[in-house]
């Protein structure tokens, strides 16, 4: 959006007209960096809608690149406040909070019926009991698989972690890979760990692991890796994955030699490319393992929010407001091609993965952000290597989680 800058005599003419809207119209400052072509249609989308209902409001975009971004929101919450920012929810947030840069926006939330509305984001929004932004989009994570295999094989989708197991034994049969992912670039084995630790332990302990609360050698976590060691035991992964790309895990799927992915929604692009259909390519919610236990899932978080050094705090919150409502979000995550947080809200119909995905996400017990954006940088690497490495030394796990259990005590100090 291009917004004209007004010259001296311009701008007295414009004080003389008090009585206009063009006097009347007041300044909101958005910071972002969603420049890419999906997310800066949308992004002009939304604006152009709330300029429409909010006619005395002008919004002034800052666009940055995604790297230059994570360096400028430090010096402009700093420097140089707007008055709405995008950003991450959970431990993303987190040191923003902590520093006193972003504004606690719970009265949005209770004046707009938001704890209900957007009940699977409140616990990756919430610290020290307060919301410090809104949630306006999200992708889930989840097995992708190749339906063909699975009629093939003779086997059906599962509903248990020990039902998804006896699965993978006769894909091994007939020499089929029964969990791929690429781990090469290390982040996609990382959502292998995130569920099958969500799905051990629960949310909140999978949150307190990656807050570094939790000693890598505690027993539950012991308890996650002897439930990964049935996959990795067996030879039921494809066993040059740290050589692959996850582009190079997806065609194994396409390809028919592998029958299950880790992974996110994103992904499903890259299947179709490949020549999968929604007859070939399936999508399961990752299996019980703890009976009973309330399933979270992985759903990485975009989010608004506003720093302290807003100036235009009233219509900063008229726009969180906005952005947060079931009928833009609709709009908002149509252009996106992800998923509205708002559980009001609707998906595309004719997209099963997107419509599976709602379902999945808008009834979670919580939601993970993922696990290189749960942990500080630092642990993350360190936790991803040594995913990877049990992956193919099992036998090297406690030394793995004592080398993980140092790091833990030097990063969050």
């Amino acid at each position: 959006m291009v917004h004209k800058m007004l010259g001296g005599a311009a701008l007295a003419v414009a004080v003389l007209m008090s009585g206009s809207a063009m006097a009347e119209k007041r300044t909101l400052v958005f910071n972002t960096d969603t420049s890419d072509p999906a997310p800066k249609a949308a992004m002009e989308e939304l604006i152009t809608l709330f300029e429409a209902e909010n006619p005395d409001v002008d919004v002034v975009v800052n666009m940055f690149d995604h790297e230059g971004y994570k360096t400028a929101i430090r010096n402009f919450l700093t420097a140089d406040a707007p008055d709405v920012a995008n950003w991450y929810a959970g431990n993303r947030m987190a040191p923003f909070v902590k520093a006193g840069q972003f504004t606690d926006v719970s009265d949005v939330w209770a004046a707009n019926g938001l704890t209900d509305k957007l009940s699977s984001s409140l616990g990756s929004m919430t610290i020290d009991g307060k919301q410090w932004g809104v949630p306006y989009t999200y992708y889930q994570w989840g097995i992708y698989y190749n339906k063909d295999l699975y009629k093939k094989v003779g086997v059906e989708v599962p509903k248990t972690w020990d039902e998804f197991i006896a699965n993978c034994a006769k894909f091994k049969a007939a020499g089929i890979d029964c969990v791929t992912t690429g781990s090469k670039a290390l982040w996609p084995i990382a959502g292998i760990f995130d569920y099958l630790n969500l799905r051990t332990n629960g949310y909140d302990f999978h949150m307190q692991l990656t807050n570094g609360e939790v000693p890598w050698t505690d027993d539950r976590v012991k308890a996650t890796f002897k439930e990964w060691e049935k996959l990795v035991g067996p030879g039921y992964m494809t066993a040059n994955h740290a050589a692959l790309e996850w582009q190079d895990a997806a065609a194994l799927m396409v390809q028919g030699k592998a029958a299950n992915y880790v992974m996110g929604n994103f992904a499903v692009a890259v299947f179709k490319d490949g020549g999968m259909t929604n007859d070939s390519l399936g999508f399961m919610v990752f299996p019980e393992i703890t009976p009973g236990l309330p399933k979270a899932e992985e759903a990485p978080t975009d989010t608004f929010h506003i720093p302290v050094g807003a100036k235009n705090v009233a219509d900063a919150k008229k726009f969180l407001a906005f952005a947060a409502r079931a009928d833009v979000q609709t709009a908002l995550n149509k252009t996106l091609g992800q998923l509205p947080v708002n559980k009001e809200s609707s998906v595309d119909a004719n997209d099963p993965f997107l419509t599976a995905g709602f379902e999945t996400v808008s009834g979670a017990a919580g939601v993970a952000q993922f696990f290189d954006r749960d942990a500080p940088a630092e642990m993350a690497k360190a936790g991803m290597e040594g995913f990877q490495e049990f992956t193919i030394k099992p036998d090297r796990l406690d030394a793995i989680l004592e080398r993980l259990e140092k790091m833990r005590q030097r990063v969050y100090k």
